[in-house]
């Protein structure tokens, strides 16, 4: 898990956002085929890091879980139930005989309905040991306790749309080191329709974040600042 590629997830007041870090595509290859994001049910969205193959296996579960709740129950999962039928997964492959752990984490968001009807944003993660927890903001993968702390000073209470997406780019940027190109960012409103950004959206946040870098970079410079060195005496 701690070698898979980061992924993060940041909740807002009325949105919730899923970022990832992409690995390089080969130019022959076709990037839609390899996604880390993806969509368990209408209203239910999955980020994982780790290993691929294990995911793909947990993802076809998950969905069938989804649709047999829908058949049974007549009503769509909440985030939770799904969160926690993926954790029981995970925890069964730890204490079964002749299988391995599934060696990924993953972070699940989407949107539950609360006792008077309005819709809540939810973030949910998941471990191999088949523990799920309820966050505010979360990162899993290569680098995840640096984005974390970096989330930790940042998240603020009702964030709007906006500063969700950019504080979720921000955070990824401490730790991708090959720049927007390769952050694919996902976007579930209240309405619970996933939007994904292209890569020109993200390249244009991308560099708002840049230049309020620069900007604050100049600021904190002070202007006539004697050098710290002092002046160089003269040898006679």
């Amino acid at each position: 898990v701690r070698r898979g590629t980061c992924a993060v997830g940041v909740r807002g007041k009325d949105s919730v956002v899923l970022g990832v870090e992409k690995k390089s595509v080969l130019k022959l290859q076709d990037p839609r085929t390899v996604r880390k994001v993806v969509l368990l049910d209408d209203h239910v969205c999955m980020a994982f890091a780790g290993l691929n193959a294990d995911a793909r296996v947990l993802i076809n579960k998950a969905r069938m879980e989804c649709q047999s709740h829908r058949l049974t129950v007549e009503d769509p999962v909440s985030v939770e139930y799904i969160s926690r039928y993926i954790a029981g997964v995970q925890q069964k492959y730890t204490q079964s005989g002749g299988v391995r752990p599934f060696g990924i984490s993953t972070l699940i968001i989407g949107f539950d309905k609360d006792k008077n009807g309005q819709s809540v944003p939810k973030l949910y993660q998941t471990d191999p040991s088949g523990i799920y927890s309820a966050w505010r903001a979360n990162a899993i993968g290569k680098s995840a306790t640096t984005v974390r702390e970096f989330l930790e000073k940042n998240w603020k209470e009702d964030m709007l749309e906006d500063e969700v997406v950019k504080l979720t780019v921000k955070s990824l940027l401490e730790v991708v080191q090959t720049g927007s190109k390769n952050i694919e960012i996902a976007v579930m409103k209240n309405d619970g329709i996933l939007l994904n950004l292209t890569a020109d959206e993200v390249d244009a946040i991308s560099k708002i974040i840049e230049k309020e870098k620069e900007a604050e970079a100049e600021k904190n410079k002070k202007p006539g600042q004697p050098s710290s060195l002092g002046p160089v005496p003269m040898q006679s």
